[in-house]
């Protein structure tokens, strides 16, 4: 299905295609009262017009079902006329709902409301049964065909949602809330009513007409008109009725045609031109100011036709007159509309507006209301009597207060992001008073511009804090937020700056994404896509910009243009009407393509006067008619040629057209052709050769550049193709439009710590300016960081996020369509620093001491001080005589340094106000506002006054110092303490506490555990013997952090030894100090200091520690935002640093280790020692007993200053080379040596040592072993002699041994691995003896040994056992004759490995019913004759010497029945085998014997029971005769006797012998010769 326009997205049918979101509330209200007003119309004024019918309507109620249809539908006319009439038909019904339009006008209108309302209670049951008549009969469907109209009752109940007619607006607060009605968008049909004339059939087609055409361009749908006609049975159905119903339905049709001419006449007389009049409002409702408790009403009266419906709101929202019944009535008689609100109060202060509305449009007038509240507990009668003076109470419109302060706290600074991800900035809001029914508006702008909330903006307010929070920040979103907090008339506001990045380029090098990108002069297929270039280009030039497009609701984006355009817009063509599309733009350069920008707004092809009809009507109700017009067909008009052809956009790349349509074009909706030629000729070319445009828009491309070309346009529709246009003047295809020329006059200005000011000049003959991007450079760097990254308007920009101190340079371009400029001229460079500006006022003016002619006053710090330091303060003093302040004098003239100061030559008693006004160099700040009225008087109190000039420094996550100073006046005793209190800054009064228990002698306090990012405020109060004084005045909230870039006070000895404390600072102003003190006093002796600074270091050095300087150091850089930091030195530090001053002072050559000795791979000795570092210049002596040595033939000295390594190297050692040796190092003045003492024991266990190494390193010159000869068993439990050999080459044999044999190996080893090795299978005693390998060659021979006796052979048995139980497979159960078997394989068995067999946990003794044993690989235990005491759990432990292995079977259960039923069918079929009959032997298997020879075979035979013996001749039976015998002897012999065999006794003779347990046959093959001679004779007697 096609995708919906813009203007129906948030609507969830095409119905309601012309809705708008702002509007809904409004429909619905129009609708609501339209059902009521109709329904009372169309039965109240015909029962008036005739006072019978008000009687039937109202006892309608007791009719049958019957009855009432009848009288509901009595008949074909009133069904037409009074039913369509009654229950809402397009032509009359939803007319009359509109306006009063009907004869209770010009009658009595209060009976009418009288009698509308008795059957408006009395009609809901002919209401239902009527709809459903409706909804059910013949006639009324066909009537219904093109109308969706939906029929609710009187209690406005929702019928069931169906069809598309029903739908729930979304009210403007309640956006998903579903309202108790529904709003048909197109409902409506034709009826014939008799006494409307033709001029109002006419006027009722051409409303249908407007709306036929409204949802023709909104669906694609046209709109049929079709007439109800009188049905057969409708008539029919009539007849029937009885002569009484006839009767009364003829009186009630004379009476309904009576009142339509009357409404008729009425109609003519309110609308006489007989024309469509958009709403006008006559009368205005004016604006009402009224106190509490009282009534207003609002007046307004509104002309139009048709006549308006007028809806009433209160701040943008429906009044709702059934949600607050008695509060609101709205009444609408003769054209006079109004509003009462009963009993007003505060929440009723609001802006109300009446909206009137038809089908010609919408307009509305606006009216505020504002109810004051009086102060204090007032009876609420006095109000209404008038009788109250008002002149005491100071009432604002807005409820208590003459004035609402609005203050911020928390406040979001300059914010930087980057694209992509989440922001949010807020600020804290305090409205004092605090009104808690009266809610601030919240608005939020940037750059000027209101923000309303979308998916990329979301604002909250929690009653406190108000925020703004970027769910994915773009360019777009960079600008100066500001918030403004409004209560009523008073608002203020608070603004920051937001910087939003680039994101990281997927492709190194890409240019930035571009921003902004816009769609403008939209069409029908068309339509032109804007945008701003990005800041960044990645460091290559853009060489233009790719347009992206995609389908609202879908995800597919398709590129618009084939090659990069560098103008910054872009006309898109080949769009389809009626569809909604997005758009994005991507810039390139050489590096590749930047990511694609925020999309665009959604904008639907559509033809502007469509677009400009929808905006100037876009919620022209439904007014229940369908008005159809008809004019002459208008087929087969050739569209004349459009006007006002005209270049409206050249550039290099393209040129846009612009045209209007023909008048001459018929109904038929019409396309274009666009044709183009060089200037100069008449060669006329047709550009969109295959599709016309529907738009009077069209882009052409490929043009030459620099050429001149003339361009015109054709019409076409399905009748021809029109005459052309006027060709336009010859256009030159270049930009029109200039890159522009660079700003001028770059003007950097201080503003703060981390911002400069930057001015430009514009430049010169500069148009159609985006803005301006700025760059900045560290001076020297070469690199330049855009400071914003969307272009800014105006000459002006503050340029954040810069690094204090540091000098820049900035440059500017300017920003139009057409490109960038050039960069202007850098600027001079500018230091980063505050611009030095007066103080702000000092504030909490407190008397520190009064006495008769003078106070001592005490406040602090300004908030600002302006840049630098603050030189001194000027204070001001007035008396106050009865609550009248005098003029204000001067109390010094010359500035004080403290902030305390005494004031003299005052009057006693007198009470006084003071302000202070602090000063710097840039002049004298603003005075403090006035203290609170203070008496000058003798203090008498015992106890001390407060203390002053608190303060807190050094400030940190979890902790700070708290310092101030001693009471001014100490009480009629000395201060003996101090006690400091604190609490959390939001906390009440009850929640103070105090810091210590006992009193502070000293006046400063370090405050430990506090929680990070918690706010704490503190108090100090002084106590002498007579109590504690009263607290000092409360600091400021400070909040504990560790701020970053924090830096502590660092000590340090250098090498002279010299200790000192170390502070750096570089958040420093020009006129920034560092003040040092101790134990936070001014240093006054520093006999015993010295203090040196330079730049952003300071230096406090000891002359000579000692225990006078033990305390807390603290420093403290002025003029910064509280830099401070301290450090203890106590006897414990003192002592650390003491001692590593001395060995700074007196330094050593530091070793990593001391002197060493090892012997290396020759029988060398080196003698070594390793110092942390040395310079180049360290100098090493060796010494051996006392006696330096040096570098010669027997000593190798060595010294490396880069590792610290010092080496000496000795040959060989020999007996006179015992002694001590020493190494001396020197390296500048640090010295150091180790001594080594080889002597005795020592000296000859490293001398053997040597000389082993010595002879090693010789053998290892041939042919050598790396590893001796070693053993290891494989998987395959074989024993595996190996070792490793080094030095091999190819003519080095091997030879192996046992017990000085050779072992005659099979193979040569190749020695490739490096590894030799002889397997023994299957290992066992007979292996055992000394095994020997030799390596030779012609360089030499190496040996190795290995004994395998003993412990060592039973070690390897043992390794071999071990292997072969890891072998052995899982418990099997097997079945035999004799009995059950379980058994286990090995890889091979040894008789070393000890094997036993334990059941049921108890070891088996062995008999011959239970025997074990082992045959090749298997290991069994043999159970014979199995009983059932022989089930159970066995186990077979294989012992390898160490460890025993077991394996574990349960025969019990289905596994002992199944294998003991196994074995007495194997012990059966052992039997059987047994006793069964069989041959055992005696025949042979061919027997060859000469005829007349006698043959005698005999053999023996076996069965129990004996078996019978038979024979057979070649497999048939045969018995004894003369000539053979058979015989059978002894149950066991059998014999076979032929005494004359004859050629006939050949064949194969069988004997067969057959018991109960089985038969056997044993074959003789007997075969009988005759001589040869014979045979010869025999052949001569036959011839």
């Amino acid at each position: 299905m096609m995708s919906l326009p813009f203007y129906q997205r948030h609507h969830e049918h095409y119905d309601r295609a012309y809705r708008h979101k702002a509007l809904s509330s409004t429909v619905s209200q129009y609708q609501k009262e339209t059902k009521s007003k109709s329904a009372v119309y169309a039965q109240g004024s015909a029962a008036y017009a005739r006072g019978s019918t008000a009687y039937r309507h109202s006892s309608a109620a007791g009719f049958s079902l019957d009855s009432s249809a009848a009288y509901s539908h009595g008949s074909s006319a009133y069904d037409l006329e009074s039913a369509a009439y009654s229950y809402g038909s397009a032509a009359y019904d939803r007319s009359a709902a509109q306006s009063k339009r009907s004869a209770a006008y010009s009658l009595d209108s209060e009976s009418l409301s009288t009698s509308s309302a008795a059957y408006s209670h009395a009609s809901e049951s002919i209401n239902k049964l009527a709809a459903a008549y409706r909804l059910g009969s013949e006639a009324y469907s066909l009537g219904l065909k093109n109308s969706n109209l939906m029929i609710e009752d009187q209690s406005y109940k929702m019928s069931p949602k169906a069809k598309r007619a029903k739908q729930s607006l979304i009210s403007e607060d309640k956006e998903n809330e579903a309202l108790d009605y529904s709003v048909p968008i197109f409902t409506g049909r034709e009826v014939n009513i008799s006494g409307i004339t033709d001029t109002e059939e006419e006027r009722i087609k051409e409303s249908a007409a407007y709306v036929a055409k409204r949802n023709l361009f909104a669906t694609g749908e046209g709109v049929s008109v079709s007439k109800v006609a009188k049905t057969t049975s409708e008539e029919e159905h009539h007849e029937k009725k009885s002569r009484k119903v006839a009767i009364r339905e003829s009186a009630e049709r004379v009476a309904m045609r009576k009142t339509l001419e009357e409404t008729q006449a009425f109609h003519k007389k309110l609308n006489q031109d007989k024309l469509l009049h958009a709403p006008e409002f006559i009368i205005e409702p004016r604006s009402h100011t009224i106190w509490e408790k009282e009534n207003v009403r609002f007046n307004c009266s509104v002309a139009g036709w048709p006549e308006p419906r007028v809806t009433w709101y209160k701040n943008n929202v429906p009044i709702d007159v059934q949600a607050h019944p008695g509060k609101y009535i709205i009444q609408s008689r003769y054209g006079l509309h109004s509003l009462e609100i009963t009993e007003c109060e505060f929440d009723d202060t609001a802006q109300y507006h009446a909206s009137a509305m038809n089908v010609k449009g919408e307009v509305s007038v606006y009216a505020s209301l504002v109810v004051k509240r009086y102060k204090g507990e007032i009876d609420a009668s006095l109000l209404h009597a008038r009788n109250l003076s008002l002149s005491p109470f100071a009432v604002t419109p807005h409820g208590y207060a003459s004035r609402f302060e609005i203050s911020f706290v928390d406040k979001f600074d300059v914010a930087f992001g980057r694209e992509g991800e989440t922001m949010s900035i807020g600020c804290t809001v305090v409205i004092n008073p605090d009104i808690k029914r009266f809610k601030p508006d919240i608005e939020w702008y940037r750059n000027g511009v209101l923000i309303t909330p979308s998916k990329w903006v979301q604002m909250q307010w929690s009653g406190e804090r108000a925020s703004l929070t970027l769910t994915h920040a773009n360019k777009e979103d960079e600008g100066l937020y500001t918030l403004r907090v409004a209560m009523g008339e008073y608002y203020e506001e608070y603004s920051g700056y937001v910087f939003v990045r680039d994101a990281d380029a997927e492709i190194p090098g890409a240019p930035g994404a571009p921003l902004d990108v816009q769609c403008l002069d939209a069409n029908k297929d068309y339509v032109i896509v804007s945008w701003k270039q990005p800041a960044v280009d990645g460091g290559n030039p853009i060489l233009g910009y790719f347009i992206d497009r995609c389908e609202v609701g879908t995800s597919h984006w398709t590129q618009c243009n084939e090659n990069p355009v560098k103008f910054a817009r872009f006309p898109v063509t080949g769009l389809i009407e009626g569809r909604s599309y997005i758009f994005r733009v991507r810039a390139v350069n050489k590096a590749g393509v930047s990511l694609p920008s925020r999309v665009s707004e959604p904008v639907a092809a559509l033809d502007p006067a469509d677009r400009a009809r929808l905006k100037s009507h876009p919620s022209a109700p439904w007014t229940g008619q369908i008005i159809v017009t008809e004019e002459e067909p208008a087929e087969g008009v050739v569209p004349g040629p459009p006007t006002d052809l005209q270049v409206i956009e050249a550039t290099k790349n393209y040129v846009v057209l612009s045209w209007k349509p023909p008048g001459q074009r018929g109904h038929e909706g019409i396309m274009y052709f666009v044709e183009k030629c060089v200037a100069g000729t008449e060669d006329w070319q047709r550009v969109n050769t295959e599709i016309p445009v529907k738009s009077p828009r069209f882009a052409v491309f490929d043009l030459s550049e620099g050429k001149s070309y003339c361009f015109r346009v054709r019409c076409c529709n399905s009748a021809g193709i029109g005459e052309p246009s006027e060709a336009t003047e010859a256009t030159v295809v270049d930009d029109k439009l200039d890159i522009p020329k660079a700003p001028g006059r770059i003007m950097p200005t201080r503003n703060t710590d981390t911002s400069v000011v930057v001015t430009w000049t514009e430049p010169p003959d500069a148009k159609e300016l985006v803005g301006y991007y700025i760059e900045s450079s560290v001076e020297g760097s070469g690199r330049w960081e855009p400071c914003n990254n969307n272009p800014v308007k105006g000459t002006r920009f503050i340029c954040h996020g810069l690094s204090n101190g540091e000098k820049y340079v900035f440059r500017v371009r300017a920003v139009n369509a057409a490109g960038l400029s050039e960069f202007s001229q850098e600027s001079e460079p500018i230091e980063v620093k505050a611009a030095i500006a007066a103080p702000s006022p000092p504030y909490d003016i407190v008397v520190l001491e009064s006495v008769r002619d003078s106070m001592v006053l005490g406040w602090k710090q300004p908030e600002a001080i302006g840049g630098t330091e603050i030189t001194g303060y000027y204070v001001n003093y007035r008396e106050v005589v009865d609550g009248v302040p005098g003029k204000w004098k001067e109390a010094n003239i010359k500035a004080v340094t403290e902030r305390a100061y005494r004031i003299q030559n005052l009057k006693e008693n007198m009470v006084y106000q003071f302000q202070v006004a602090a000063a710097n160099l840039a002049g004298v700040g603003a005075p403090s506002k006035p203290s609170k009225p203070f008496k000058c008087e003798e203090w008498t109190i015992a106890v001390p006054g407060p203390p002053h000039d608190v303060k807190c420094t050094e400030v940190r996550k979890d902790s700070l110092v708290l310092l101030w100073k001693e009471p001014v006046y100490s009480g009629r005793s000395p201060v003996v303490g101090y006690y400091v209190d604190m609490k959390e800054a939001n906390a009440k009064e009850e929640h103070w506490r105090s810091v210590n228990e006992k009193p502070l002698q000293k006046k400063f306090l370090k405050i430990g555990g506090l929680t990070q990012g918690v706010s704490y405020v503190f108090r100090v109060r002084a106590t002498n013997q007579a109590g504690v004084g009263k607290p000092s005045d409360v600091t400021d909230a400070v909040t504990a952090e560790t701020r970053p870039g924090t830096k502590e006070v660092v000590v340090d000895v250098d090498d002279n030894g010299v200790i000192s404390l170390n502070f750096e600072c570089d958040q420093m102003s020009p006129d920034s100090k560092f003040i040092w003190s101790k134990n936070y006093e001014p240093i006054e002796d520093d006999s015993r200091l010295n203090i040196d600074t330079k730049g952003g270091k300071s230096k406090l050095s000891f002359k000579d520690l000692g225990e006078d300087d033990l305390g807390i150091y603290s420093c403290i850089v002025t003029d910064t935002d509280g830099v401070s930091s301290s450090y203890t030195i106590d006897e414990e530090e003192m002592k650390r640093l003491l001692a590593l001053s001395h060995e700074r002072q007196f330094p050593t050559v530091p070793l990593t280790s001391e002197l060493a000795v090892e012997i290396l791979e020759k029988g060398e000795v080196r003698f070594w020692l390793q110092a942390e570092k040395l310079s180049g210049n360290a100098k090493a002596n060796f010494v051996f007993n006392d006696k330096e040595i040096f570098n010669g033939e027997k000593y190798k000295m060595k010294v490396d200053h880069n590792t610290g390594l010092v080496e000496m190297i000795m040959d060989k050692l020999e007996e006179k080379d015992e002694g001590t040796y020493t190494f001396q190092l020197q390296d500048g003045k640090a010295t150091n040596q180790s001594s080594l003492v080889l002597i005795g024991d020592v000296f000859k266990k490293l001398r053997d040592e040597a000389d082993f190494q010595r002879k090693e390193w010789h053998r290892k010159q041939g042919p050598h072993f790396v590893d001796k000869l070693g053993w290891e068993v494989t998987d395959e439990c074989n024993v595996m002699l190996k070792c490793k050999v080094a030095n091999i080459k190819k003519e080095t044999h091997i030879v192996w041994y046992k017990d000085d044999r050779e072992i005659m190996v099979d193979e040569e080893h190749d020695f490739k691995d490096g590894v030799c090795t002889l397997l023994i299978s299957e290992f066992s005693k007979k292996d055992a003896g000394t095994y020997e390998v030799i390596l030779k060659d012609d360089r030499g021979k190496d040996s190795s040994e290995l004994k395998l006796k003993d412990t060592a052979f039973a070690d390897l048995m043992n390794e071999v056992c071990r292997r072969i139980a890891l072998s052995a497979t899982d418990l099997k159960i097997q079945s035999t004759a004799e009995g059950i078997r379980l058994y286990s394989y090995v890889t091979y068995y040894v008789e070393d490995l000890r094997v036993g067999w334990v059941h049921n946990d108890t070891q088996i003794k062995f008999t011959d019913r239970m025997r074990t044993g082992v045959t090749g690989e298997q290991i069994w235990l043999q159970i014979n004759e199995p009983t059932p005491q022989d089930k159970g759990r066995y186990i077979m432990e294989l012992f390898d010497g160490n460890t025993t292995h077991k394996k574990t079977v349960d025969l019990s259960g289905q596994a002992f029945d199944e294998a003991f039923a196994e074995f007495q069918r194997l012990k059966q079929a052992a039997i059987a085998e047994k006793n069964r009959a069989r041959v055992l032997g005696g025949l042979p298997d061919v027997v060859t014997i000469q005829e007349g020879k006698a043959l005698n075979l005999s053999c023996t035979v076996w069965g129990d029971p004996t078996p019978e013996v038979s024979w057979l001749k070649n497999e048939k039976s045969f018995v004894s005769d003369a000539n053979c015998i058979l015989k059978f002897e002894s149950g066991k012999n059998v014999s076979f006797s032929i005494t004359t065999v004859s050629t006939q006794d050949s064949g194969k003779y069988s004997i067969v012998v057959k018991n109960k347990y089985g038969t056997e046959t044993s074959d003789v093959t007997v075969s009988v010769y005759i001589p040869e001679e014979e045979r010869e004779s025999e052949q001569e007697k036959k011839q």
